[in-house]
């Protein structure tokens, strides 16, 4: 039962909606104008606000505003007979939960209501800093990843990054880069795919004052700005057969010639990456096999985000904590995008946490708050995944860590409260806990 405040300066509409809400259970107190609402919320404890738009005196907007100020506000919706866009705009603005127009009718009220008691608006939010990790994911090819940044990190052996486009290709460029012996120095990318050809000679390898119309001052190019750190040449594979082949000579030589200007010298380690099928653009003639086997000393593929179904739900809270909203995946939320085929891959997935994030009022979020991604996850059955080659033991044993560690995390590693939200005992969870080897006090 909830302590539910209804503003209105009409008496009969003030009345109807109490009657409402007595008859969903909860308790109904009433205000007939801004002030004295205002006034009851310092003397009570109130869970949800239905506030009028148009009253006399102070109005619906400058109430909210005054409870914007004060911060720790319950959720409100505004009721209004005369909705405009710029009201409308406004409330939302301030922090209404939602602005409806009346009439309303007795299942929207009740809809509305259920929705503000399960979450809370943005004055209660609370801020979380995002982990310093970004290379996040606990699938058996992430952890494959993993370790192969490890093992290569301190090497300046060239890398191929390879997979679908949006899958992380420059995160794990990054990664290496920052966890190796050059991360004092700088890390630049350049996206071969976004210069036009006649310009990348320049972009890449730079060029001297006068060297062409325009080319009025020096400039160090690509290669020059990472010395002594690492290039990262993004989608390679949409480069020309000219510009490989001045590639290759300046990763052999490591040696760079400026568009009119005399050769240099560089140290920098070239990190590749491509969306396309290298071998087939090989046998095409349309990519140098000398190139190919240079770029490809050591290959890093990165599946898609449908074939890393164990790293969805800790990416997207990952990008919800690091939009800092104070919001959380409810269960039918998370199971929604372990449903969802994610053609875009992890790209797609942080734009879908991104508008979430921003457009979602209670501090949780549905399953329906993603009605906008492009398909229904129900065409996608979990059969169609690829999960993993384990047997049926280890990979329900993977899923159950998860899951554990996720309800840690969202309790702040209080035990009692991960249990409950598991729905399991406190004994049991504790064996879990020494099964899988978290400690109690484990930062998740």
């Amino acid at each position: 039962m909830a302590n539910i405040l209804i503003v209105d300066d009409d008496a009969t509409m003030r009345e109807a909606l109490a009657e409402v809400v007595g008859d969903l259970g909860h308790t109904a107190r009433m205000a007939a104008d801004g002030a004295l609402a205002l006034e009851l919320l310092e003397r009570e404890h109130i869970n949800a606000v239905f506030l009028d738009l148009r009253m006399p005196g102070m109005d619906g907007l400058e109430v909210l505003r005054r409870l914007r100020e004060r911060g720790h506000a319950p959720a409100v919706t505004v009721l209004t007979a005369h909705a405009t866009a710029s009201n409308t705009i406004e409330a939302m603005r301030l922090g209404a939960f939602d602005h409806l127009t009346k009439p309303i009718g007795r299942n929207d009220l009740a809809q509305v209501l259920q929705r503000m008691l399960a979450g809370v608006v943005e004055s209660r939010k609370r801020i979380v800093e995002p982990p310093s990790e970004s290379l996040i994911g606990s699938s058996e090819a992430m952890r494959s990843v993993q370790k192969t940044i490890g093992v290569l990190a301190d090497s300046d052996a060239n890398v191929l990054i390879t997979g679908e486009t949006g899958t992380g290709k420059e995160v794990v460029a990054r990664a290496i880069h920052e966890h190796g012996h050059r991360k004092r120095g700088p890390f630049v990318a350049v996206n071969c795919a976004a210069i036009p050809m006649d310009l990348l000679e320049s972009e890449l390898f730079g060029h001297a004052r006068g060297a062409f119309t325009g080319a009025s001052a020096d400039r160090e190019g690509a290669f020059r700005q990472a010395e002594g750190g690492s290039l990262f040449l993004d989608e390679i594979g949409d480069m020309d057969l000219a510009m490989q082949g001045k590639i290759l000579r300046a990763l052999q030589e490591r040696v760079v010639t400026p568009v009119g200007g005399k050769p240099t010298a560089v140290d920098v380690r070239v990190i590749a990456a491509t969306h396309r099928d290298l071998i087939r653009a090989v046998a095409d003639g349309t990519f140098r096999e000398d190139l190919f086997y240079r770029l490809h000393v050591i290959p890093i593929h990165l599946p898609p985000l449908s074939e890393r179904i164990a790293d969805i739900v800790p990416l997207a809270e990952y990008f919800l904590t690091c939009a800092k909203a104070g919001k959380r995946l409810s269960t039918e939320a998370a199971a929604y995008l372990i449903r969802y085929r994610w053609p875009g891959n992890v790209r797609e997935l942080k734009n879908a946490m991104d508008r979430v994030a921003v457009m979602v009022r209670g501090e949780y979020i549905d399953a329906a708050d993603f009605s906008f991604l492009k398909t229904s996850p129900s065409t996608h059955a979990a059969a169609s995944f690829d999960w993993p080659e384990e047997d049926l033991p280890s990979a329900i044993a993977r899923l159950e860590e998860m899951l554990i560690r996720r309800a840690l995390r969202s309790s702040g590693n209080n035990r009692a409260d991960a249990a409950r939200r598991l729905n399991v005992n406190r004994q049991l969870l504790y064996a879990k806990l020494r099964r899988y080897g978290i400690a109690s006090g484990e930062e998740e």
